[in-house]
């Protein structure tokens, strides 16, 4: 039986991160992988590398410079006549895209010293770990340390039973090989609007169906409200307040029957993409007798140190409570790997940022008002339009804003909200600056390079005090 003083179980985000920064701190790591690639090999880095974040990145941008090619080039006086997307090639730059880098993490693990074990693995009682390999070949493992890091897989829905043809989730959502000619989309979430917004700039009819009655719930309302008009005025059909209660197939349409809340309604697609959410993987993953059980819904309980009730046993990333996203899954990780090593590391989860990969992009951190206003906490409000940005007029990219909250008493930054392009990176500067307590004032006090997507951060911050110098002021200067 081979010993190793810590054994990863999965090697998406929070698995390979846990397993590569365990072996740099001097521990003998395994990391054990179940899934293959198409390729026949493990599966490294997981859905996201696989069959998420990195996969479906490839195919916004692709699309998108398809779309600003044949729609956008014109204002810039650019003249882009006959252009055409071919479908496959544009799937198999993904795929070389995912080989490339799940590829590279495999050197990684060579280069930090992590062996790489093939099979899905079991938690056993007394921290071993059961590996079954593809072949139906069985080993097990000895481990001072025990990571589960599991990761998640597709919601199903029984009245959309899934096909892999006509009827897809997330993962089948990105290997089309033609532009469907209308597409349907359960779920107006995040992977919904992503793949969505895809699909409609190659040219589909895109019906969004969303049971929710609220657009974006999770999102601050006013960004949640302008996200939606943008989509809108893409050619996105968003419908809310839709339940799905049915479907039906014949060789090369899918009727999808939903209630608007007044009535019932069929609609015929050429595909379905159901994007109703994600759901812990740990099935099969744990052992009666092994100490570590799931709840109702699948997740391990944990506490704010990813430990489970059993000493030395920690679970990571989509199988603990908070959001599914890759980056909170790393921190845990190497969090994890840390403390194992003596270190105190923490994970804030109150800054954990959240993105969805539309175009223009849509990305907070923090607290948004209505959390605010719940909470009680008296706070103010700086708000920016990239209209106003010569940066982004420059660009014709000048829709969404950047929206700035603080404290009204001590000016602490509590929340940032930002539509528009890059918002991913220009949000991240305000997440440093919240990890580092900064005020609005401190912002307001940076120089920024001018011109620059960026200055709208600085200016959402002026705002809130009323010292905005692009924008007219809605309060008084002090």
């Amino acid at each position: 039986m081979s010993k190793y003083d810590v054994v990863v179980i999965g090697s998406g985000p929070a698995g390979y991160h846990a397993a590569i920064r365990a072996a740099q701190l001097g521990f003998s790591t395994a990391c054990i992988e179940g899934d293959l690639n198409k390729g026949g090999k493990p599966a490294f880095g997981g859905t996201c590398l696989n069959v998420g974040c990195i996969p479906s990145k490839a195919l916004l941008d692709t699309s998108f410079k398809y779309h600003e090619a044949k729609d956008g080039f014109a204002v810039h006086g650019i003249n882009a006549k006959d252009v055409s997307i071919d479908v496959p090639a544009m799937i198999k730059r993904k795929d070389d895209v995912v080989a490339q880098l799940t590829g590279g993490i495999g050197g990684l693990f060579k280069a930090n010293g992590v062996t790489a074990i093939e099979g899905y693995g079991k938690l056993l009682a007394g921290k071993k770990v059961e590996v079954t390999k593809a072949d139906g070949a069985v080993e097990t493992l000895e481990a001072t340390h025990v990571i589960l890091a599991a990761g998640s897989k597709p919601v199903e829905i029984p009245p959309t039973p899934l096909d892999q043809n006509l009827i897809v989730d997330s993962t089948g959502a990105l290997e089309f090989t033609a532009v469907p000619k209308r597409l349907g989309v359960i779920g107006a979430g995040v992977i919904g609007l992503e793949l969505g917004s895809v699909w409609s700039r190659l040219g589909s009819e895109v019906v969004v169906l969303e049971a929710m009655p609220e657009f974006l719930p999770m999102v601050d309302k006013q960004i949640g409200k302008e996200a939606a008009k943008i989509f809108k005025k893409q050619g996105l059909d968003i419908r809310l307040g839709c339940k799905v209660t049915g479907s039906s197939q014949t060789k090369t349409k899918v009727k999808v029957t939903y209630n608007d809340g007044e009535k019932d309604v069929e609609e015929a697609f050429d595909k379905l993409i159901v994007a109703v959410g994600r759901k812990p993987r740990t099935a099969g993953l744990l052992a009666d007798d092994c100490g570590v059980s799931a709840d109702e819904r699948g997740f391990i309980p944990v506490n704010d140190l990813c430990e489970t009730g059993v000493a030395g046993v920690y679970a990571v990333g989509d199988i603990v409570r908070g959001p599914m996203l890759a980056h909170k899954g790393m921190e845990e990780g190497v969090m994890v790997a840390e403390r194992i090593a003596g270190k105190k590391p923490t994970v804030n989860y109150d800054l954990v940022p959240s993105v969805i990969y539309t175009h223009p992009e849509v990305a907070w951190v923090g607290k948004s008002e209505e959390q605010l206003k719940a909470d009680g906490v008296p706070y103010e409000v700086g708000v920016f339009p990239f209209i106003a940005s010569g940066r982004a007029l420059a660009a014709n990219d000048a829709g969404g804003m950047v929206k700035m909250i603080a404290h009204a008493t001590t000016d602490r930054i509590l929340g940032c909200q930002i539509i528009g392009a890059n918002a991913a990176d220009l949000m991240q500067e305000v997440a440093i600056a919240m990890e580092f307590g900064g005020s609005a004032e401190d912002i307001g006090m940076i120089m920024f390079g001018h011109p620059s997507l960026s200055e709208g951060v600085k200016e959402a911050a002026l705002a809130l005090g009323g010292h905005a110098i692009h924008i007219p002021n809605r309060k008084k200067r002090k």
